[in-house]
């Protein structure tokens, strides 16, 4: 649990301020092109665009999902989901902390991040683990050649599986990104295909991370031409955002080609990184993270939470309501793994968090008088407005005044009914 802080309420008001804050942001969105179409669609010639579904709400469903667990050689690890602005829900995980018999001391974990639906991601996330197992090439005399040939072998063998399945039911539409983990007792094996990432923190620094596999990179590029596509607004065609995905077989047509050679290659990077001492963290998420923060920023936050905060699942849910703060309009997953070296609970930030968390309230509360004096309505989005323009000291490093606005708004609502109280008839304001 979060212990420097207050106060956690969360106001059901909140919601009103954040969509009319927002709601200027998202309608240029959509007029730049996005409009209404599906992410990785253009609509067809002649067709209304107006008629066409929404893949964003009016509002954002803010409902997390939580999951936390550790694994028996000092792995603690959490995750945390939402839906966000999209209409949809299309991220599932997995999270396998010990796999069993001789690999008891090893673990995996993934995030897939589907696309025009949720349906690959499902079955990808079910299947992936058994089909990399299934090779035959993991074993205690933990070889990284045979290790990585493992990983690559299960994707392709998941992605030809998917297609039998898919064309059996008649789901073919659609596909999912994947970015994975395989940790065993000497190294983190890293996989990606597509645009989620993963990171690895160390004494403090972002000792690695994945590379996004986007239609515009040189070598992806290269390949989708090959194939006999385009890259048009930095997409396939004009239409999918990613170059590399396991579905999306309406990109995988090519004859005389493999399947790592297609438009869209179901073949990830797999990165073997060494173990260490000095390893902190990890982290596993989609684009709806990493849309919004870089590598450092998130490194530097979650460093700097982990040392206020016990609970991991609080932590994931901090970094995924800065994201949505910060603008991020797809839906957001992570999971966090921490090593026995990340960093504890410190006496000395836990003062330093309630300095700020003070100072904010006392902040709100001028701002507030303040307004009120002019004869200004003190609304939630002025109070905001005025403390983001200040120079406040002592902010979370690389979450910046949007990752205390939870603490802001308690404030703000604080303030509200101090002041109703005072008046006659019971109503707010000044």
């Amino acid at each position: 649990m979060r212990t420097a802080r207050k106060s956690g309420v969360e106001m059901p008001a909140f919601m009103r301020h954040l969509v009319k804050e927002t709601e200027k942001r998202v309608s240029s969105f959509f007029k730049g092109g996005r409009g209404g179409t599906a992410e990785g669609e253009q609509p067809k010639e002649g067709e209304k665009e107006e008629m066409i579904p929404s893949p964003y709400l009016d509002r954002p469903v803010l409902d997390k999902l939580a999951e936390e667990g550790c694994a028996r050689w000092g792995l603690t690890y959490a995750l945390a989901s939402m839906q966000g602005w999209r209409a949809n829900m299309e991220d599932f995980h997995n999270c396998v902390p010990q796999l069993g018999g001789e690999l008891a001391d090893w673990n995996f974990f993934a995030v897939f991040d589907g696309h025009a639906g949720s349906t690959v991601a499902q079955f990808c996330s079910q299947h992936l683990l058994g089909q990399i197992l299934a090779t035959g090439g993991m074993g205690p005399e933990d070889d990284p050649e045979k290790v990585k040939a493992a990983i690559i072998e299960g994707f392709l063998q998941t992605d030809k599986h998917l297609h039998n399945v898919a064309r059996r039911e008649g789901w073919e539409r659609g596909g999912t990104t994947v970015v994975a983990a395989l940790i065993s007792p000497y190294y983190i094996y890293f996989a990606n295909c597509g645009d989620s990432r993963a990171m690895l923190c160390r004494s403090g620094q972002v000792c690695f991370s994945t590379e996004d596999h986007k239609p515009y990179s040189p070598l992806e590029k290269e390949r989708i031409e090959s194939a006999g596509g385009s890259v048009t607004i930095q997409r396939i065609n004009g239409s999918l955002a990613v170059s590399r995905a396991l579905g999306d077989f309406s990109y995988k047509g090519a004859e005389n080609r493999t399947p790592s050679q297609q438009m869209v290659s179901p073949e990830p990077e797999v990165c073997v990184v060494e173990r260490s001492p000095a390893d902190e963290f990890l982290v596993l998420a989609c684009d709806g993270v990493w849309d919004t923060i870089s590598n450092e920023e998130l490194c530097a936050f979650i460093h700097n939470r982990l040392q206020v905060c016990t609970d991991l699942r609080d932590v994931c849910s901090q970094v995924i309501d800065l994201c949505l703060y910060k603008g991020s309009l797809d839906n957001i997953s992570i999971i966090l793994l921490c090593f026995p070296g990340a960093p504890q609970l410190s006496a000395e930030a836990l003062h330093q968090e309630a300095e700020l968390e003070d100072l904010l309230e006392a902040k709100v509360a001028e701002i507030y008088e303040e307004l009120c004096a002019r004869g200004e309505e003190p609304d939630l989005l002025s109070v905001l407005t005025v403390l983001a323009s200040d120079d406040i000291p002592g902010l979370p490093p690389g979450g910046g005044i949007q990752s205390k606005r939870n603490c802001i708004i308690s404030a703000y609502y604080q303030q509200r009914e101090a002041h109703k109280a005072t008046l006659p008839n019971g109503f707010g304001g000044c």
